[in-house]
């Protein structure tokens, strides 16, 4: 098997370390900057209560927002924030701790979203 095949310059005496996919320095790489910039949704909101698989605790799901990563943290800080509980956005989803469908419905309305209920 060929050492390009496997990926190239990995290190430079010159810039040090190199990016594998762009063949840039690390500090100049854009690989990750678009990465992170890439939206995950499809527009399409779903927000829904879920309690499989945590113990009983109830989950209020949202999917779908077509926002990148950084856009999406910020929703996510402003929905926990206005219920007053806890929760994350990980992969393009953001969980808030309890049953808030109704209050994130409006809240997203309020933002420009169009959400629908999804689930019983």
């Amino acid at each position: 098997m060929k050492s390009s095949s496997l990926g190239g310059l990995v290190y430079s005496t010159e810039t040090g370390r190199m990016c594998p996919t762009c063949r840039q320095s690390v500090a100049q790489c854009t690989c990750k900057a678009s990465a992170k910039s890439a939206v995950v949704g499809d527009g399409q909101v779903r927000v829904s209560r879920q309690t499989k698989g945590r113990g009983g605790k109830s989950v209020t799901v949202v999917k779908g927002l077509a926002l990148d990563a950084v856009a999406l943290a910020l929703l996510g800080k402003q929905l926990r924030s206005q219920c007053g509980s806890g929760g994350t956005v990980k992969d393009g989803v953001i969980e808030v701790q309890g049953d808030h469908v109704d209050a994130i419905m409006a809240a997203l309305l309020l933002a420009g979203h169009k959400p629908k209920k999804a689930g019983g």
